[in-house]
């Protein structure tokens, strides 16, 4: 444990420099088992080293849910205290897998995001959902708490909101989502895929380079005292502005054409 994904739960595909990882688990609310956390695992890996992957979109295969948590019994058959206990780690390290990307990365959120799917969704960089998609830490109704995923959440809202989420264990629609902060866009469920498309294509045109180098400084920062951040930041900033396309894009801006990257 943990152990590998079987045949066709998570799927992966690539195209237009948008690689799309899909929890294909619809018949249990694409909820996590072993194996899906590690087939996502493996799945960014591919991503990270694939030079023509630009973006990494996060769903869940149907209509029903994004994902709704573990798969709690499935999870716990068969395993001992320490298998559980390691194996519990195992989502702690997909989220630095997203986090050290150096792609950005967007949640497509169709119904359920909840427990350890809520998190999952927060961990992404951008979340778009559908406004009949539904966000909540329901373990404290099972007597059990949100542990793991407590980083991605006071990551993404106001440190109260997200306390009173997990103590209460109340869902939270799209709208309100929104107003939270931790909703990026809420779009009717028939506009869902063409916001997903559309916000995956802004972000694939960029500087891959530049995109790398600004998304690694924005979460190696995040929990840095200032001066320290302000230190890392100020050697980010001449590295940037030594590759070739920050070279090509301000030439491209002052001969008033569209910039070609070439991501160094």
């Amino acid at each position: 444990m943990p152990g590998t994904a079987e045949a066709g739960e998570v799927l992966y595909s690539v195209a237009g420099g948008v690689a799309r990882v899909t929890i294909n688990r619809p018949d249990k609310r694409n909820s996590l088992s072993w194996g899906v956390i590690t087939g996502i695992r493996d799945r960014l890996a591919d991503a990270k080293d694939d030079a023509d992957v630009r973006v990494v979109v996060l769903t869940g295969a149907g209509d029903k849910a994004f994902c709704a948590g573990a798969d709690l019994t499935g999870m716990a058959s068969g395993a001992s205290f320490l298998e559980l206990h390691e194996g519990r780690g195992q989502l702690a390290a997909l989220f630095e897998d997203m986090w050290a990307l150096g792609k950005p990365t967007v949640a497509r959120v169709r119904g359920f995001a909840l427990a350890g799917g809520f998190g999952l969704a927060l961990a992404c960089d951008f979340v778009v959902c559908s406004d009949d998609s539904q966000f909540g830490t329901p373990e404290i109704n099972v007597g059990l708490w949100p542990h793991m995923i407590t980083v991605p959440l006071i990551r993404s809202m106001p440190p109260k909101k997200a306390l009173e989420l997990m103590l209460t264990g109340r869902r939270v629609g799209g709208e309100e989502a929104l107003r939270t902060g931790f909703v990026n866009q809420v779009v009717a469920p028939s506009e869902l895929d063409a916001a997903v498309d559309d916000l995956a294509g802004q972000l694939a045109a960029k500087s891959p380079a530049i995109v790398k180098l600004g998304r690694d400084g924005f979460y190696q920062v995040w929990d840095l005292a200032a001066r320290d951040a302000l230190s890392h930041l100020h050697s980010l900033l001449t590295i940037t502005s030594m590759t070739e396309d920050t070279r090509e894009g301000i030439a491209a801006f002052a001969e008033k054409r569209a910039p070609q990257w070439t991501g160094r």
